[in-house]
């Protein structure tokens, strides 16, 4: 009995034995489970990393879901707007009101030089005149009367009406907030606002309703929604956007990416019925 008290005396008395005591009590047995050499860095990571480890996957996560998946992978794809033109065109070739609903269409190279699509209907001239007028840009007399003619588009292809305003607002929109979902060019109606609409107007039916610009991956993309094309006018179209998101990407010193191609009503040419 004389030695058991003498161990429990030494016990209490000895504090720092006592204090080994309880470190091996409250902190090894995770040792012992656990390996040694994994063990130092275990109570690091419990009081300091452990958190960053378990939530890391979910950050990860985050940081995708903030990057986002473009849909348009699924879409069909063309090198350019050449090739897109002769897809539509082949498309639509029944002529009259034969109508394509729906028609969704990815152009890699949007690039102004990529995006110059010469037809007899179209030659360049024309191509460079209506980007002129429908960029805002002054134009001259002489070109006017040169290249404007009323099979080329009338008042539904004329967008020119505070357009570089709107140009300006969407630079202004995609260099504040670079992530901005808000950097839209809305064609719908030269003056009066959408409760005035009048099928019957065709200065109210514009063909482009919008034109939707986004960065993604470091490039300038784009998203035009038209509710109308004709095949035949689609070269005048696609060189104006091409225009319009190289001028852009210019101010914002950003590569130009691909260009996603929405149209609800495809025909051949101003033929249909009440296009």
């Amino acid at each position: 009995m004389a030695p058991k008290a003498a161990a429990k005396a030494k016990i209490k008395v000895a504090p720092k034995a006592k204090g080994k005591k309880k470190a091996k009590m409250e902190i090894p047995p995770p040792r012992i489970k656990v390996s040694p050499k994994a063990k130092g860095k275990k109570k690091a990571k419990a009081e300091m990393a452990f958190p960053k480890i378990k939530r890391a996957p979910k950050a990860k996560g985050k940081k995708k879901a903030k990057a986002g998946k473009n849909l348009n992978a699924a879409f069909p794809r063309f090198r350019t707007a050449s090739e897109m033109y002769k897809h539509i065109r082949k498309i639509t070739s029944p002529g009259g009101d034969y109508t394509v609903r729906n028609f969704v269409g990815v152009i890699k190279d949007i690039s102004v030089q990529s995006s110059v699509v010469e037809t007899e209907l179209f030659p360049k001239g024309a191509l460079d005149f209506y980007t002129k007028k429908n960029m805002g840009w002054e134009y001259t007399q002489q070109e006017y009367d040169e290249w404007f003619k009323p099979e080329r588009g009338g008042d539904q292809g004329d967008y020119r009406d505070g357009m570089q305003e709107k140009i300006a607002n969407v630079i202004d929109c995609l260099r504040t907030e670079p992530r901005s979902k808000r950097a839209v060019i809305p064609i719908p109606f030269a003056a009066e606002g959408s409760k005035t609409v009048n099928w019957q107007d065709q200065g109210q039916t514009k063909c482009c309703r919008e034109l939707y610009l986004y960065i993604e991956d470091d490039l300038l993309k784009c998203t035009g929604v038209l509710r109308m094309q004709n095949a035949s006018i689609f070269p005048k179209n696609i060189h104006f956007f091409a225009t319009l998101l190289d001028h852009v990407s210019k101010e914002l010193k950003l590569p130009v990416g691909e260009y996603t191609h929405f149209i609800a009503n495809l025909c051949h040419d101003r033929s249909a019925v009440s296009c």
